[in-house]
């Protein structure tokens, strides 16, 4: 089969079975053009919740699906490639940051969306790349715990100098790999070219960046910008997708290194299996996680909207 008939099958499938079918914005164009919803891990979840349909498929890691099933328990939520995982959400567990939690009373513990569903359920508020500096600044609490990644620790940090936020060594390893050498190779051969990164890159390449934000805000920014060339320093398939969207612009990674493997795990093939019965893994939860973790995301809408 080419890609052509296997996503006209998949479109078949799809509205045959009544499945819903989300892609994170990592995944590849070949996904995304047969997904319902498309966007970060918060966003398709979000947009899981008031679809039609009661199956969801989702085309991601696993914490994304969590936070789906979270969101949506009455739903049935399966996550298309089963071994697909998220190094920094694997990183820390519900046991390490309760000892750790010994070490900082009186804070307020902080977790990206990037983390378990079990973690969350022991966090006080979950936040998002593009929302974290906004909740963190309505925190009642001074002294912050933030988790898991160091990187956007800091990014808030500079953003918040007013609270006192701590940190532990964690992170996405392919976009703390950056480095202001990258930096310097990109613009050499691109020097027209503004520099985004996301927040999850170390500090001192964001602060050589045009724009700082989540990759939702990258696209919006590379899409409304007047400029016509772009580095992108997050997950190359956001190159593609903006490639794909704005054809009158170049688009450049900042970095051949910032691919992300378990992105790369879900296939088409996979989605094909998945509606056809013979694929993809259940996602279950106990209810005390569901309420749990419901709970530190819930504090999240309240603070962020």
């Amino acid at each position: 089969m080419t890609i052509q008939e296997i996503q006209a099958e998949i479109l078949r499938l799809k509205k045959e079975k009544d499945i819903c079918i989300l892609a994170h914005s990592y995944q590849g164009q070949e996904i995304l053009e047969v997904a319902d919803y498309t966007g970060d891990s918060y966003g398709i979840s979000v947009e899981a919740m008031s679809a039609p349909q009661n199956t969801v498929l989702m085309c991601g890691v696993r914490f994304m699906a969590e936070t789906c099933k979270v969101l949506s328990p009455e739903k049935t939520v399966i996550l298309a490639a089963p071994d697909a995982g998220c190094p920094m959400a694997d990183q820390m567990d519900r046991a390490m940051i309760a000892k750790v939690k010994e070490d900082y009373p009186g804070y307020a513990v902080v977790c990206y969306i990037n983390t378990t569903s079990e973690l969350k359920t022991i966090c006080d508020v979950c936040v998002t790349s593009s929302s974290a500096v906004q909740i963190c600044e309505q925190l009642p609490q001074k002294d912050i715990l933030f988790i898991p990644d160091q990187n956007l620790a800091q990014y808030v940090a500079q953003k918040l100098p007013e609270k006192n936020i701590r940190f532990l060594e964690g992170g996405c390893p392919f976009h703390a790999a950056m480095t202001v050498e990258d930096v310097t190779r990109a613009r050499k051969a691109h020097p027209n070219a503004l520099l985004l990164v996301h927040p999850e890159c170390p500090p001192e390449v964001a602060r050589l960046a045009d724009y700082v934000g989540s990759t939702t805000g990258i696209m919006a920014f590379a899409e409304h910008s007047e400029s016509k060339e772009f580095l992108i320093g997050t997950e190359t398939s956001i190159v593609e997708h903006l490639q794909f969207s704005c054809p009158e612009k170049q688009f450049y990674p900042l970095s051949g290194a910032l691919m992300c493997p378990e992105m790369k795990k879900t296939t088409l093939m996979d989605i094909y299996h998945c509606l056809k019965g013979n694929g993809g893994e259940e996602i279950t939860l106990s209810e005390e996680v569901i309420l749990g973790a419901r709970r530190c995301i819930d504090e999240m809408i309240r603070l962020g909207g």
